[in-house]
């Protein structure tokens, strides 16, 4: 499933800091029906996300009963994104085994 969205970076400060981008609720809502089929547990969510000229694999985190996107600190200084910058980011679900994911492959 391909996916467009938008939001705006925050920073989140632990033992090390993550910068992060929430999923749209309705998006969210769209992942949360494909879940099942696609995590690999602890409702982690592969993905290849897309943002300007930089792509790469990773998890949608599970927060709040949606997802975040995590951004790794390689991107953000390719793509020059700072705290609070909106991102556009591409996102396309992947299932377990790593292919992606196609609207008739779910639920089979």
């Amino acid at each position: 499933m391909d996916f467009e969205l938008s939001g705006t970076v925050w920073e989140w400060r632990g033992p090390a800091p993550y910068y992060f981008v929430t999923v749209p609720a309705d998006i969210a809502a769209e992942v949360a029906e494909l879940a099942r089929e696609v995590t690999y547990g602890w409702g982690m969510i592969p993905v290849r996300l897309v943002i300007g000229g930089s792509q790469w694999e990773t998890s949608l985190w599970p927060k709040d009963g949606g997802y975040v996107v995590p951004l790794r600190a390689k991107v953000r200084r390719a793509e020059g994104i700072e705290v609070d910058d909106v991102v556009e980011i591409g996102m396309l679900l992947q299932t377990r085994d790593g292919r992606f994911v196609d609207q008739d492959d779910i639920g089979r």
